[in-house]
């Protein structure tokens, strides 16, 4: 954290107390679960995207660099772009079979399809 970053303090009342050192919350990183224990769901989407259709993998418990890893790992293997956030991943396309067996070939066994 910079030294004097005024934003974080923002909800801070007045301190007399020349000994009185802010102390923020840190945040818990978020312990990310194996392959085997994640229950992933994987769908189609095309709620809000101009009609186009998404592959849209949900479930995911864990850091989000694991998450953007996974989604990077996803993305490349289909040849296309999407975006990784929020505890989802979003795939361009319709490759909801070839995605379900990338994540078998990787040890998520709990993976599951919804819809059609």
């Amino acid at each position: 954290m910079k030294k004097n970053d005024w934003k974080d303090r923002l909800n801070v009342v007045y301190s007399t107390n020349p000994d009185f050192k802010y102390e923020e919350e840190e945040e818990a990183s978020a312990d990310t679960l194996s392959a085997a224990q994640q229950n992933l769901r994987v769908q189609l989407d095309r709620k809000n995207r101009g009609g186009k259709i998404v592959t849209l993998i949900t479930g995911f418990i864990g850091s989000d660099e694991d998450l953007k890893e996974l989604g990077k790992m996803l993305k490349m293997k289909c040849g296309v772009g999407g975006a990784a956030k929020d505890g989802e991943i979003i795939v361009q396309g319709d490759f909801k079979q070839r995605i379900l067996e990338l994540l078998k070939k990787e040890g998520y066994t709990r993976t599951k399809p919804i819809g059609g």
